[in-house]
């Protein structure tokens, strides 16, 4: 039996296949039917609950079975998971071909996940291979479906504890932050229901890039959610299928226009496998080199004789060659990826692309995402690679400073680039900025504020909040009798100087519309220290339900599908007044 590491992958030889999970609590067992793409083609495609059969998929008690020659035509892969009502801990996966074990995951969710694919059967070139995924979805199974597809109104997932699952199967709903930390902040905003849930687990800030799940195999400082091939060959492939990249786009769109989010995911992906390629051809080279030198002194008669000098000047070579080759081949990559962004970039929605973009000049198309900067290694190429994420923001951003002041043209860009992504809604900007760091910002704001003040003062800050939160819990009412409208102002939060000066009834009240938000439209941003270490309480369950966007340099960030390390280079909106207006639609 072999051990398989998140995004890694096997061969498989037989046709029936038996999936179980070792878990320490309890969990259930599921089956997704997809095409290349990950989508399932209707609600037969999902198997979740014990008799329930498909074409050549049956869950039973503790176990999903698979027949792959009986799985329905088009069939390209199964999605096998695990779903629980409260947060999942650590658990292994395994799979068995015929009876035999086969392969086994061990996954560590830290990111209060309620649902993960832990395998991938997909087939390729005729031949089917199993896939170590670990994506996980803090909203549960029902995110995970509607991740993939599939909407049904009364899922397994409706039974799990999730306040806002019953309105889970809502398309317009697109954000995870609904049920990330629905039990960590509490319905009601008085401080005597802090404790009303256990929060959330330690996370990473990463998130899904396309689907809005809360994914993440990160440990501590791994940012990026997991879901992909194992790494092994370098060059732009655009392999699939894989769970980063999402849906096709639809015919007639551009993809950089209908799907820019995805297509900018792509060539991370290719950036991140010729980046593991690359090092992974220099560990093996130095290990070479090391055992050959070893071999070359190990003999005290010959260690100083010509035979042994040549071996050592041949083990030097064989590594400068390898290394040399792997240099080239990754440089080749970069170069044709650079090309690549370049040329997308010239067609990219405003909002995901550079400064100097064209479409800035109109920005007529809305978009699927946000550029929030360039990531980078800094033992590799030069290559530059777009950092997004999708909106509305399906998680909090929290920009990692002591300082606003030093963070503002950063925030700065972070609102242009939300404005910019909703072009035909109204914007209006909260500000919460008691030391005045952000005022070069909020100086130019003008009408984006509509008449409402910057809250300087901590004895404002309860009740700006409260307004907010009380209608997104009045918009939760409506949703829930049926009379619900979807939000048509976008609504920007900015709160800085966090968590100094707010009362823990403001932290609970925040927690609440990072649960609610998107009911009113609302995007969160967040600045203030992320390295404190908080306690337990609801203000470390905000911290971890954060997509956290490190200032400091040589703060790694980890790519989901080799775990190697990037960079981030935050963009920052331009210093002159007449620029920073024109990109804030002023």
């Amino acid at each position: 039996m072999i051990s398989l590491q998140a995004g890694q992958n096997t061969g498989l030889s037989a046709d029936y296949l038996r999936f179980t999970v070792q878990s320490a609590s309890g969990v259930s067992l599921g089956a997704l039917v997809v095409d290349a793409g990950l989508r399932a083609r209707d609600a037969q495609d999902y198997v979740g609950s014990a008799g329930a059969t498909a074409p050549g998929v049956t869950v039973g008690q503790g176990s999903v079975e698979l027949t792959l020659s009986r799985l329905r035509p088009g069939a390209e892969a199964v999605l096998l998971f695990v779903a629980a009502p409260n947060v999942l801990g650590a658990l292994t996966a395994n799979l068995a071909e015929n009876g035999a074990p086969a392969a086994q995951f061990a996954i560590t969710p830290s990111a209060g996940e309620r649902a993960l694919i832990c395998f991938e059967v997909y087939r390729r070139n005729g031949s089917w291979k199993l896939r170590a995924l670990g994506q996980g979805y803090a909203g549960g199974e029902a995110e995970l479906l509607r991740a993939h597809g599939v909407s049904l109104p009364n899922t397994r997932a409706a039974g799990t504890g999730d306040a806002n699952s019953d309105r889970s199967h809502q398309d317009w709903r697109q954000g995870t932050n609904a049920t990330q930390a629905g039990a960590a902040f509490p319905t009601g905003t008085g401080a005597g229901n802090l404790n009303a849930g256990p929060g959330v687990p330690p996370t990473g800030p990463g998130a899904s890039p396309l689907d809005g799940g809360a994914s993440s195999i990160n440990g501590g400082a791994r940012t990026f959610p997991s879901g992909a091939d194992s790494p092994g060959a370098s060059g732009p492939s655009h392999p699939g299928p894989s769970a980063a990249h999402g849906a096709s786009p639809s015919p007639g769109a551009p993809l950089e226009v209908a799907h820019g989010l995805q297509r900018m995911w792509m060539i991370f992906e290719d950036a991140a496998r010729s980046a593991a390629a690359l090092s992974s051809a220099r560990d093996y080279a130095a290990d070479r080199l090391d055992r050959e030198l070893s071999e070359a002194v190990s003999n005290p008669a010959t260690r100083n004789t010509p035979a042994a000098e040549t071996a050592r000047v041949n083990a030097q070579r064989r590594h400068d060659e390898l290394v040399a080759t792997a240099t080239q081949d990754h440089r080749r990559d970069s170069d044709h990826l650079a090309r690549e962004i370049a040329e997308a970039d010239s067609a990219l929605p405003a909002a995901l692309a550079t400064w100097l973009a064209p479409a800035w000049s109109s920005r007529d198309n809305g978009a699927d995402g946000i550029r929030l900067g360039e990531l980078y290694g800094t033992d590799r190429s030069e290559l530059r690679i777009p950092y997004c994420v999708p909106v509305p923001l399906n998680r909090p951003l929290w920009v990692d400073t002591e300082s606003s002041a030093a963070a503002s043209r950063v925030v700065g860009s972070l609102v242009a680039r939300l404005v910019a992504a909703l072009p035909h809604r109204t914007t209006t900007v909260d500000v919460i900025d008691l030391t005045g760091g952000l005022r070069p910002l909020t100086s130019i704001l003008g009408p984006l504020l509509a008449g409402r003040p910057v809250i300087t003062d901590h004895m404002d800050i309860s009740a700006r909040l409260s307004e907010l939160a009380s209608a997104a819990e009045l918009a939760e009412m409506a949703y829930n009798s049926g009379q619900f409208v979807p939000p048509r102002e976008h609504r920007i939060l900015v709160v800085a100087d966090f968590p100094h000066g707010y009362q823990t009834t403001d932290i609970v009240r925040l927690g609440q519309l990072m649960v609610r938000g998107d009911l009113i439209g609302l995007s969160l941003v967040i600045i203030g220290s992320g390295t404190t270490d908080f306690g337990d309480g609801p203000l470390t369950a905000l911290a971890q339900s954060c997509r956290h966007l490190p200032t400091m340099p040589g703060t790694p960030l980890f790519d989901p599908w080799t775990g190697n390390p990037w960079e981030l280079d935050l963009d920052m909106l331009p210093m002159e007044p007449e620029l920073a207006s024109r990109y804030l639609r002023l």
